[in-house]
């Protein structure tokens, strides 16, 4: 069993959401990236979405766009990414990874080494953000053969006739963007989140984990409730910009406070199904 798969099998047992920290790789720098990384599963995160440093993050709003910038100032790069992944696994075997990101860097790498590579280093999923179902097939060949799930996305556009084309060939999780536009732009109502999700659930049985707007731990108990899983990034993102420096250094206070962070977003996932 995949650890995607046996962490979403446990907290279902437990009747438990999913809380999925997203955070830059590299930002913003690569010993405080990996600190950060380190940190997050003791502060309550279930799955880590890593992102891949792009220099054109088309779907990203504001703050993650300049992660990616700092992190690529700092020197990131896709195989520091998959060396951040193999160090985090010297001392944690079961959290699930998900490598999130553009297909730019993946094609350049070549897409039997970048697979190959990533399930060496301990990579779970991908999500390609900008990578639609009719064209990923050349992805999820490699990727399964390197036991790595393709994540697909769907959207509030995506209506009865879409849906079936985005869940044919997904794995892992369906990730459920919640608003149109771009990341940590807006919010939408839970009600509307619900609905959303149960529609899609009708047609899977894949868990539904929603992310886009969540900001606050009241924001990530309401989306607990009805989803499997609860993404938060942009405000992790956020905390981690407000504690970097210029000079590209980063504090031990600093890490402090976006893992404390961490946890109350975690407190909330929790609280959602209570």
């Amino acid at each position: 069993m995949s650890r995607l798969k046996a962490r979403f099998a446990a907290l279902k047992a437990k009747n438990q959401a999913a809380f999925i920290t997203y955070i830059q790789a590299g930002d913003p720098n690569r010993a405080g990236s990996m600190e950060i990384l380190a940190g997050l599963p003791a502060a309550g995160a279930d799955i880590v979405e890593l992102g891949m440093p792009f220099t054109d993050p088309a779907a990203d709003g504001p703050a993650i766009d300049k992660a990616a910038q700092r992190a690529l100032k700092a020197g990131a790069t896709t195989q520091q990414t998959f060396e951040m992944v193999r160090e985090f696994r010297q001392t944690d075997k079961q959290t699930p990874i998900v490598l999130m990101g553009y297909f730019n860097p993946v094609y350049h790498y070549g897409l039997e080494a970048f697979c190959t590579d990533a399930a060496d280093a301990g990579i779970d999923g991908l999500i390609i953000v900008d990578l639609p179902p009719e064209e990923d097939a050349e992805l999820r060949g490699p990727a399964a053969k390197a036991g790595i799930d393709v994540i697909r996305l769907a959207t509030p556009t995506s209506d009865e006739a879409r849906l079936p084309t985005i869940l044919e060939g997904a794995s892992g999780f369906i990730y459920y963007v919640a608003v149109a536009g771009i990341t940590g732009d807006k919010s939408a109502a839970a009600s509307d989140i619900g609905q959303s999700v149960s529609r899609i659930k009708s047609h899977t049985d894949l868990p539904v984990a929603v992310g886009f707007g969540i900001r606050t731990p009241e924001q990530a108990g309401a989306v607990a409730a009805v989803a499997d899983g609860a993404v938060v990034g942009t405000a992790i993102v956020e905390k981690i910009a407000a504690g970097s420096h210029e000079d590209g250094t980063f504090s031990r206070k600093s890490l402090q406070e976006v893992l404390d962070f961490t946890r109350k977003l975690a407190d909330g996932v929790r609280a959602g199904r209570q």
